[in-house]
């Protein structure tokens, strides 16, 4: 299937993602793998130029309208060359640190806007004969479900590696209309998108009424009560919501689908509600560790829910909505933290509130684009904090993926930071495993590799608290405890991060006593 384009001209959501990027503060969704072998450059190179015919946005780059009287649009790169999207770095060591330090440095930076908006690096010299790789491709591009899709189309299904193409087809440049043509073309073709937004709208809100009002006796009043004032009460702030400056680290965890599945099963949740009720928890020990109080504050998690309904994942762009979902931070018990988000991830669906910030942002969409592509490089700055952090959850292929004959070992998703939304979580289940991967500014969170040891510590605490024991394969992995840091910003580690203020069970397992009951990555 070819991974076509859809239109020339970029949609609203995909553009505001060019509006908000500013220097040193990119917004690419990417991924960081690692594959078994060594994977060459030139082959590679050759490999993944053969596969662009089925990608043709991978060789158009972003074109601006004069003084953006309208959206951007796709055109042809006359200069496309693969040796500037393909390309490799060398590990001194070949450890996981320096590995996911690299990873870091990578995602820190922007794609150049002259040329297509993707890279494919292959990090040589991960111990035991690996090679890593990372992905990435701007958010205008594609979101994560379409991300996933494009990594599908690149890799192969098995380690049997077709011969490769010796030649292209040529891709023909755009013709540059007559510049006074064009700002009169474009000048008209605005005023008509703003009517037909604005029209568009409407629709919509009469048909989300219409929805809204048949769903009226599904609605459980004493909920709608007891929680519309959770989703009205403004965001609280913890430690990390502080504006990006950057540098990037990040990140990552990996669970057996295998063990969250039996906690599902025991607990009569979804696999999000599993993921979401982890994050929740390992905020909770991050932010108590960094001397945040807990007791009645509320964790606000922009959750991106996908709406391309029967529209294939091939198509590329941005097909999601968000759901804000609001969680008591002070929720010690796993089985109640777990109630709690399942509770209010129905409530928001019943309510519709994915439709309503559809509706709200086909609106938004309806200002003139050259107000929008003033306005985002300053809204990207604002201290202004909607969302705690993003937490998007993405399902990938039950099967290994191959490249070049290498199997594709782990898969660790990224969702990018900004604005005040220092720290992210990007979930994506891959071959038997959900990967976290964890993104986050240096300054907002030097010891994000701690978010990843609570968020570890936690899945072990809530399959305890469901009455699930490890899987056979990690219970015969050797156990090794992570190290435990004995200094933050120059004070001793307290005693009390990982628990909290909030009443709870009697017993709550210790730092010490997860660690020494679970397998190491």
């Amino acid at each position: 299937m070819s991974y076509g384009m859809n239109h020339d001209r970029l949609s609203w959501g995909d553009a505001l993602f060019l509006y908000l990027e500013r220097e040193g503060m990119p917004l690419n969704i990417a991924s960081v793998s690692v594959f078994e072998g060594r994977i060459p450059l030139v082959t590679c190179r050759k490999f993944i130029e053969s596969k662009l015919p089925k990608v043709p946005r991978y060789r158009q780059r972003i074109v601006a309208p004069p003084l953006n009287l309208a959206f951007p649009t796709w055109e042809n790169d006359p200069e496309f060359d693969i040796r500037n999207h393909v390309r490799q770095v060398r590990l001194k060591c070949g450890t996981e640190a320096e590995f996911k330090e690299v990873a870091g440095k990578t995602l820190s930076t922007t794609l150049d806007r002259e040329h297509p908006l993707w890279d494919f690096i292959l990090i040589q010299g991960l111990r035991g004969d690996r090679t890593g790789v990372v992905a990435r491709v701007h958010h205008c591009l594609a979101d994560g479900i379409a991300g996933v899709g494009l990594m599908n189309v690149i890799m192969d299904q098995g380690p049997q590696v077709s011969e490769l193409p010796r030649k292209q087809g040529h891709f023909s440049t755009a013709h540059r209309p007559d510049p006074w043509a064009e700002m009169v073309d474009l000048g008209i073709s605005s005023y008509s998108n703003v009517v037909e937004r604005i029209l568009g709208a409407q629709a919509e809100v009469l048909d989300l009424a219409e929805r809204i009002v048949a769903d009226e006796e599904e609605w459980p009043i004493q909920q709608l009560i007891r929680l519309l004032p959770e989703l009205a009460r403004p965001t609280e702030r913890l430690f990390f919501n502080i504006s990006y400056r950057g540098p990037q680290k990040f990140a990552w965890v990996q669970i057996p689908m295998e063990e969250i599945q039996a906690v599902r099963e025991a607990c009569g949740a979804t696999h999000n509600d599993v993921v979401l009720t982890l994050v929740t928890a390992a905020v909770r020990r991050y932010a108590q560790l960094h001397g945040d109080v807990v007791r009645k504050r509320l964790l606000r998690i922009m959750v991106p829910v996908n709406v391309r309904g029967d529209e294939h994942v091939s198509k590329l762009g941005n097909r999601v909505s968000l759901l804000p979902v609001t969680i008591p931070l002070d929720l010690r018990n796993p089985r109640r933290l777990l109630s709690a988000v399942r509770e209010r991830m129905e409530f928001l669906k019943l309510a519709h509130v994915a439709e309503l910030v559809n509706v709200a942002g086909g609106l938004m969409g309806a200002f003139p684009t050259s107000l929008q592509a003033l306005a985002g490089p300053v809204a990207s700055q604002l201290p202004i904090t909607p969302f705690n952090l993003v937490c998007t959850n993405v399902p990938g292929p039950r099967s290994p993926l191959y490249l070049l004959g290498q199997k594709m070992l782990h898969w660790y998703p990224y969702v990018p930071v900004g604005g005040d939304m220092a720290v992210n979580c990007a979930v994506l289940s891959y071959n038997g495993n959900s990967y976290f991967g964890l993104s986050g500014d240096v300054h907002a969170a030097p010891d994000l590799g701690r978010l990843a040891t609570f968020l570890r510590l936690s899945f072990e605490e809530l399959k305890l608290a469901a009455g699930v024991k490890r899987s056979r394969d990690r219970a015969r992995q050797p156990v090794s405890a992570p190290s435990r840091p004995t200094l933050l910003r120059g004070k001793p580690f307290p005693a009390s991060a990982c628990t909290s203020s909030a009443r709870a069970p009697a017993k709550e397992m210790k730092h010490d006593q997860l660690a020494a009951g679970m397998a190491a990555d």
